[in-house]
């Protein structure tokens, strides 16, 4: 179990950074380029990306903008699709973010990593 926890878990062929935590809260994501916007759930957090429940994924490579709000304010960021299955599955990565929303990233974190 230690092993897991220091080493970045590999999943769908993708290595992550940083370990992901259950979080279930509401997202909204747009499309940039054809401006579609969804509400979905993500299913898990980490400081790099998330993992999304989707009714319809987007295509891998898609790039969005993330907007997730929690009962403590929102976090907003630019992202990519890295991966979405036929299930409803989607990794999104984080590009940019801005400085005040990696404050409220890295405080959710900490409280989801002392849960």
């Amino acid at each position: 179990m230690a092993d897991k926890l220091q080493n970045p878990v590999t999943v769908r062929g993708e290595r992550r950074r940083a370990r992901r935590y259950p979080c279930v809260v509401s997202i909204e994501l747009a499309d940039l380029q054809s401006e579609v916007q969804l509400q979905e759930r993500v299913t898990d957090l980490s400081l790099y990306g998330c993992g999304v429940a989707a009714s319809k994924p987007l295509p891998v490579g898609t790039k969005l903008r993330v907007r997730i709000t929690r009962k403590r304010g929102t976090f907003s960021a630019v992202g990519k699709v890295v991966y979405a299955t036929a299930d409803g599955d989607m990794g999104i990565v984080f590009g940019r973010i801005e400085r005040n929303d990696q404050v409220i990233l890295k405080k959710w974190i900490s409280e989801l990593r002392d849960r």
